[in-house]
């Protein structure tokens, strides 16, 4: 467990980390920038190196740095004091600090301890755990305790003496960075720094040079004692049980009794099945459906059997881990197989006759890419976390696509599920990385490009093919959500966002027709559809409407985009589905369109008219009933009156500003006295209200109303508009309105 503060231990007993040439190699000290990891690295004279924690030799060959490593430290607490005088409480700021299950304590002369567990702190702080430091306050104290729990090892207590005008304290936490790993290394010229990882190129770590990093303005500190205690505790602590360590609730006292070995994690022990010929091993992979086949040949080495079998079972520990305590496909990446002497003219077909040589297939025996490297060398990439099985599904699934479109006998099953997997790669991109970037030292994706005309008319053709589907086809369902949503094969293959051309409103209008068995296909478990489809498809379909790239055409274009965005409200309204967010982002599009007023009376009445009872309770159900999505959610009940109460005196003013909507003063009065009953009193929508009665005959109630609106006009910031309302009431007044 405390290994842990690096995803790699970057000490090793000999390491070689290479460096570019384009600058040389300056002697002198250099200073890790990484937050909480503020390592050193000294270059010496007479070739000789030290790491802050590590001291040894080191050589300089070509462009690799050599380093030979004399001895590791004891891992421990690392404070620093700012000191104040006037400070009345001592900051405290933890470095990391999510990372263990530390404890802090404070204690005032002889007094008892007072602890505190770090992670309650933190979620009263950060209760979302944004940061991984944490920032708070304590009282001031003369002595300071940091504790690291351990639970199959000792508990680490460190005491230290608080001086009485210190004001902040930072604190982090030194691992036992030991081990032995590979490394490698690079001069960034931008920052003419140092920059060293781990062979995955994870987590890496900068020094720069000594001269060019500012000193803290830091008192250094030791602890008073430092101890290392089995089974620690303190009055009132909690069992381990709140620790995720799986025991059973027990009192502190009775911990020390405890059989550590009846309280092991579960671990699922996983087995590669390596098949004995290459037909077997494809046939494996292509039943699995989701894995990839890696095939090893080294016949001149004659530990090839040997080292491969090795390489399985660190590959099978690996996945163990990883699946904790039952099977889990989504680890279950890679098939093995050790090419034989009979497989000698397929690796001959494939130019891979050089050994030695790894390649990896899809489940149809396609070579998707080979290195000419042992397994050794590459099996970093074989690990499910580095990112590279993220990059096979991509290159497999642009192979499958550029192979389908060019077979004249692909079935519209074919073309479904090509357009599926490539549509869905949006969602798992790696880095951002281009099909045919590297994705390893030794291992290279093909590169595809694909003609934007062939591949819309495909397109085109499989969705009016399925205009006629009496039930939808989930496969093409994902897909066109994807498309329409701007994050499928089009942005993929061509990287720009465009306006929705007839194909795309002919594929909502699939998502329409088919809208109820959508839906009641939650999970879509057995469909053969990949992933679960956010199943609130108005919403989606809203949304798609919302930012289908208008302003990319030109003006006529543009009308003709709005009038069918426009139409496809309508159907998705008038097929029952329109949902709050669905007329929301419909009255947007609509607003300065003559039929908005006409489309906010069949709002107001379905949802808002007072005929279906009172206006609170209609309010508290459609919060209930539209809360329930982070992304459309409202900001608490009053701001979902104030958007309510405004959308209604918006539509009436439009009918007070606009002559051609005369016809709907009558309506436009019941939607204005709801804007007041739900937010009473504002002047705005007074103004409103009293204008339409006016215009509705009503001018005694008008002029009262306009009255009003100016005795409540103080909240009005803008002296312009309170000088109209006001000369709205003259008028009135003088029967020139």
């Amino acid at each position: 467990m405390r290994n842990f503060i690096w995803s790699f231990s970057l000490f090793i007993c000999l390491i070689s980390a290479s460096f570019s040439q384009t600058k040389s190699i300056e002697k002198g000290s250099y200073l890790s920038t990484n937050r909480g990891q503020k390592i050193k690295l000294n270059l010496l004279e007479n070739n000789k190196y030290e790491f802050i924690l590590y001291s040894g030799d080191y050589n300089i060959k070509g462009d690799s740095l050599l380093f030979a490593q004399n001895k590791s430290v004891e891992e421990g607490f690392d404070l620093a004091f700012v000191k104040d005088k006037k400070a009345k409480k001592i900051k405290i700021k933890f470095i990391d600090s999510s990372f263990y299950p530390f404890y802090i304590g404070t204690q005032k002369g002889n007094d008892a301890i007072q602890y505190q567990k770090l992670s309650d702190i933190k979620t009263q702080i950060d209760p979302e755990w944004r940061e991984a430091d944490l920032t708070f306050d304590i009282d001031k104290s003369d002595f300071l305790y940091l504790v690291l729990e351990g639970h199959e090892t000792e508990t680490k207590l460190c005491k230290y003496a608080l001086p009485k005008d210190v004001a902040e304290v930072t604190i982090k936490y030194n691992s036992d960075l030991s081990g032995d790993l590979k490394i490698s290394g690079f001069l960034d010229r931008k920052t003419n720094g140092l920059r060293i990882s781990d062979k995955g190129g994870k987590n890496p770590l900068t020094f720069v040079n000594e001269k060019e990093q500012k000193l803290d303005s830091e008192v250094k500190v030791t602890a008073l004692e430092s101890q290392n205690i089995a089974n620690w505790t303190y009055p009132g602590k909690e069992a381990l049980i709140d620790e995720g360590f799986g025991v059973e609730a027990v009192t502190s006292d009775s911990i020390a009794g405890i059989n550590e070995n009846e309280y092991e994690s579960p671990k699922f022990d996983f087995k590669l099945k390596i098949e004995n010929n290459l037909k077997d091993a494809i046939a494996a992979t292509k039943n699995a459906k989701t894995k990839f086949l890696v095939v090893y040949s080294n016949d001149k080495n004659s530990f090839a059997k040997a080292d491969f079998d090795h390489f399985v079972k660190e590959r099978e520990a690996e996945v163990s881990a990883n699946m904790y305590d039952a099977y889990n496909a989504q680890f279950d990446v890679f098939n093995y197989y050790l090419a034989s002497a009979d497989d000698k003219n397929w690796l001959k077909k494939n130019k891979l006759l050089n050994n030695p040589a790894v390649v990896i297939l899809n489940g149809d025996g396609a070579v998707l890419t080979s290195s000419k490297t042992t397994l050794e060398d590459e099996k970093a990439e074989f690990n499910f976390y580095n990112g590279f099985p993220k990059k096979l599904e991509k290159a497999n699934a642009l192979y499958t696509f550029n192979k389908v479109i060019r077979n004249k006998k692909a079935t519209d099953a074919d073309l479904v599920s090509a357009f599926n997997q490539v549509s869905i790669l949006k969602d798992y991109e790696a880095g951002g990385e281009t099909i045919d970037e590297i994705a390893s030292t030794g291992f290279k994706l093909g590169k595809f490009t694909f003609n934007k005309k062939e591949v819309l008319q495909i397109w085109k053709k499989l969705i009016e093919t399925h205009q006629k589907d009496t039930k939808p086809n989930m496969l093409l369902v994902e897909t066109i959500l994807q498309e329409i949503k701007n994050q499928g094969f089009y942005k993929l293959f061509f990287n720009e966002d465009r306006m929705f051309n007839s194909t795309d409103f002919l594929a909502i209008d699939y998502l329409i027709k088919h809208y109820d068995a959508i839906e009641a296909t939650k999970g879509l478990e057995g469909t053969g559809y990949s992933r679960p489809v956010n199943v609130f498809l108005t919403d989606e379909i809203s949304t798609a409407l919302q930012t289908n790239g208008s302003g990319l055409g030109d003006e006529s274009s543009e009308k003709a985009n709005k009038n069918q965005i426009i139409k496809t409200y309508k159907k998705l309204i008038a097929s029952g589905k329109g949902s709050f967010f669905c007329y929301k982002s419909y009255f947007a599009i609509l607003e300065e369109e003559p039929a908005y007023t006409k489309e906010f009376g069949g709002f107001f009445k379905e949802y808002l008219s007072l005929e279906k009872g009172n206006p609170f309770e209609r309010l508290d159900g459609l919060y209930q009933t539209f809360n329930t999505s982070d992304e459309y959610s409202f900001d608490g009940w009053n701001s979902l009156k104030e958007y309510y109460s405004e959308l209604c005196n918006s539509a009436a003013w439009k009918v007070v500003s606009e002559p051609e909507n005369i016809d709907f003063v009558k309506t436009a009065i019941d939607w204005s006295e709801y804007s007041l009953i739900i937010t009473k009193n504002n002047p705005y929508y007074l103004d409103t209200l009293a204008q339409l009665y006016y215009k509705d005959g009503q001018k005694e109630k008008g002029i009262e109303t306009q009255e009003k609106a100016l005795q409540y006009s103080g909240t009005v910031q803008d002296e312009e508009t309170v000088n109209e309302m006001k000369a709205v009431l003259e008028k009135m007044q003088n029967g020139t309105y």
